[in-house]
């Protein structure tokens, strides 16, 4: 029987095929690609560009500004997706496509998928070489998007138009899989983006992907179990996995069956709400003093859907109990074992109810529940003293995000990452329902907040998306502030000034440095800038105001609660003032000789902390 085909070029085979990948969310089939983000140069204006133009009402496609900040915006989108859905991201060759690569590795870091597509040199390379061709003296095949491959789940380049089937095929699969998800890059050479061939239409065919749920081995589960049996003070560090796997009923029913506190990750923070009393919220370097009470005394820690950074593990110096056991609830097995953890490979939300059926009615002694509920109370008292308003000259980080939660604490999305104020957001902020703080801390991208901000309400457009952002990021990369105009996608945005980049201003300062080119104080200079960021987010078509107080915040953003464009606010901030209570120490090294007292200080202070680290 002959098989039938459509005449098609490579690029516009590809389009088509994006077309037809389906997804079931809450019970609707929706497409599994929400759109694509592109930015057009030589290598894919006329291949790709022109495939995007016929598929244009079906499959969106936004005009970004920087290239870097568009693969940032899709990336956040499948993150407020739960994995669910993702995008699609193409640029030129050369420095189009480079600019890619950090949001790769941020998408490699983070588990999250994102299908980026950069243009290639000529794959027939008779006009070599080309604009913004990279030449390698000793192997002809390499070009600049081979920087891709240690960032990629899956790499391919297509020389043929022919070979874009195996590797669409193999791009959703591994987009799709709950363990190998990441970013896909697939590097389509200029001249075969326009080549035609003959397509089979089945190529084309609607295909639904669903979540795929591991089921745990029996031998691993029975183990988990028994440990878990066995324990007097166990906790739960729910990780980014729960949210992923949509286990956060899960993870509550059963907190609640056995009597297990729980705590959170960066990733895994909103699991359960604020609320739960037995979520004793942050924990790590950045944890409240309740989770790392119960977490520094546990017997059997719970890691589900984790993979265990040190921030989470306070540079694996957390875990005081030395008879301590790991059990590794996760989907991916490199997780799983992890410093010497008992691995349970499983997803998250079927792994927990296969270990609450297995312990049956057992639930952990009253006195470890009495324990957690008195942390978390002691937390709460110092967490409304850190939020609290005072008479100081400049406010805190905590201090503005009292102000925000309260004006604006129905149906919010919080997105911030990097610097100082993730690890105040980790401590203190209160979100309610799954998904409703959005942090990428897993690669800590400064630059990521306004564009991730825009991915995550197109993803979530009827919440209330909040980016909360320093200067020195903001700096970094604010050009999808004019993206979200554009759009019509509304952000509020609220910018803390605080003159530098305090967060590592103050780990100079902690590990006994000088004040040194941070603050823009303390660097070489011969002006300080005056930096007016509320008329630079005017001049991009924000609606934009500057504030010089808490209260002044708060009614700003109570009255700019309705504007329909993006709004920020700005407000300078003391960039020497955090949290006190609660942390943990994170091993940063510390130089063993210097000219320097305060340098010789505090490595002997780093040399004790290093004795608490567990090894293995």
């Amino acid at each position: 029987m002959t098989q039938k085909t459509v005449r098609l070029t490579m690029a516009q085979a590809l389009a088509r095929f994006l077309t037809q990948q389906m997804t079931v969310v809450d019970g609707e089939k929706l497409p599994i690609f929400g759109g694509v983000f592109a930015i057009f140069g030589h290598g894919n204006v006329a291949g790709i560009g022109e495939a995007l133009h016929g598929i244009k009402d079906t499959l969106p496609t936004y005009r970004a500004q920087n290239e870097q900040g568009m693969a940032n915006a899709a990336i956040a989108f499948a993150k407020a997706s739960f994995r669910q859905r993702f995008m699609a991201c193409t640029t030129s060759i050369g420095p189009g496509a480079l600019n890619m690569v950090t949001s790769a590795a941020l998408a490699h870091v983070n588990r999250l998928p994102v299908l980026l597509l950069p243009g290639d040199v000529f794959a027939n390379r008779r006009p070599d070489p080309v604009l913004q061709q990279i030449e390698d003296f000793g192997d002809g095949a390499m070009t600049a998007n081979d920087c891709f491959r240690p960032v990629s789940r899956y790499f391919d380049r297509i020389t043929r138009p022919e070979q874009i089937i195996p590797a669409l095929r193999r791009a959703m699969q591994v987009l799709t899989d709950p363990a190998d998800c990441g970013p896909v890059t697939l590097s389509l050479c200029q001249d075969v983006q326009a080549e035609a061939y003959d397509y089979p239409e089945s190529f084309f065919d609607e295909k639904v992907w669903t979540a795929r749920r591991p089921q745990p081995d029996a031998d691993e589960l029975s183990t988990a179990i028994a440990a878990l049996k066995a324990a007097k003070k166990p906790v739960i560090i729910a990780g980014g996995g729960v949210l992923y796997s949509q286990a956060s009923k899960a993870l509550a029913a059963f907190a609640e069956k056995h009597g297990v506190p729980v705590v959170e990750t960066q990733s895994g923070k909103s699991a359960l709400p604020h609320g739960h009393p037995l979520n004793m919220g942050s924990v790590g370097v950045t944890g409240t003093s309740a989770s790392n009470l119960v977490t520094g005394q546990a017997d059997v820690v719970l890691a589900v859907g984790t993979r265990l950074q040190d921030f989470t593990t306070g540079s694996w110096s957390l875990f005081r109990n030395a008879d301590v056991k790991i059990i590794g609830l996760n989907v991916q097995p490199f997780d799983a074992a992890k410093h010497e953890s008992l691995p349970l490979v499983a997803d998250a939300r079927v792994g927990l109810e296969a270990l609450s059926a297995g312990l049956g009615i057992h639930k952990t002694d009253s006195d470890w529940a009495t324990i957690a509920a008195d942390g978390k109370a002691a937390w709460l008292k110092a967490a409304e003293r850190a939020l609290a308003t005072t008479n100081a000259p400049l406010p805190s980080d905590a201090q503005v995000i009292g102000a925000v939660q309260r004006a604006r604490p129905d149906n919010t999305t919080l997105v911030c990452a990097a610097g100082g104020l993730p690890g105040e957001l980790h401590k203190l902020w209160q979100p309610q329902e799954p998904g409703s703080y959005h942090m990428e801390y897993g690669f800590s991208t400064m630059g990521y907040e306004v564009a991730g901000g825009l991915g995550v309400k197109l993803a979530k457009p009827d919440s209330d998306v909040i980016v909360m952002v320093g200067d020195g990021s903001y700096m970094m990369l604010n050009s999808e502030l004019v993206s979200s105009i554009m759009l019509g996608v509304k952000l509020t945005i609220v910018l803390l000034d605080n003159a530098g980049y305090g967060c590592i201003n103050r780990l100079q300062m902690a590990t006994g440095g000088a004040n040194f080119n941070n603050l823009l104080k303390d660097t070489h200079h011969v002006t300080l800038p005056g930096i007016d960021f509320a008329a630079h987010a005017a001049a991009m078509g924000a609606v934009s105001r500057k504030v010089s107080s808490i209260s002044e915040l708060e009614t700003a953003l109570a009255e700019m609660a309705n504007e329909t464009r993006t709004t920020v606010v700005v407000i300078d901030t003391d960039p020497l003032v955090t949290t006190d209570e609660g942390g943990n120490w994170w091993d940063v090294a510390v130089p063993e000789v210097s000219v320097r007292p305060s340098v010789n200080e505090a490595r002997k202070g780093y040399e004790k902390a290093l004795a608490s680290q567990r090894i293995g």
